[in-house]
């Protein structure tokens, strides 16, 4: 699993234009296909890189029975997903 890997995601957006991750699947490292339902966002903060910009969220999960710290990044022009990092 690396770091800025892209991921689908579903996601809820409120009637104020507020996006929040509910759950991704992503490609493990046997290639099997893993479905990771967020338990909590821990919180949300705006960034920019060079210009563009995005939002990174920091949730958690358990998956496989352990709990997962990760950020997942929503790029505001593009609109995808990635995993941007995981926090051990």
């Amino acid at each position: 699993m690396g770091v800025n890997c892209p991921v689908d995601v579903i996601s809820v957006c409120s009637a104020n234009g507020d996006i929040r991750p509910l759950r991704f699947r992503m490609e493990d490292d046997s290639h099997e296909l893993l479905r990771v339902d967020i338990d909590e966002v821990v919180g949300m903060k705006p960034v920019q890189y060079v210009g563009i910009e995005a939002q990174i969220f920091l949730c958690k999960a358990t998956v496989k029975g352990e709990q997962w710290l990760f950020e997942l990044k929503y790029t505001i022009r593009t609109h995808t997903w990635c995993l941007f990092r995981r926090i051990y």
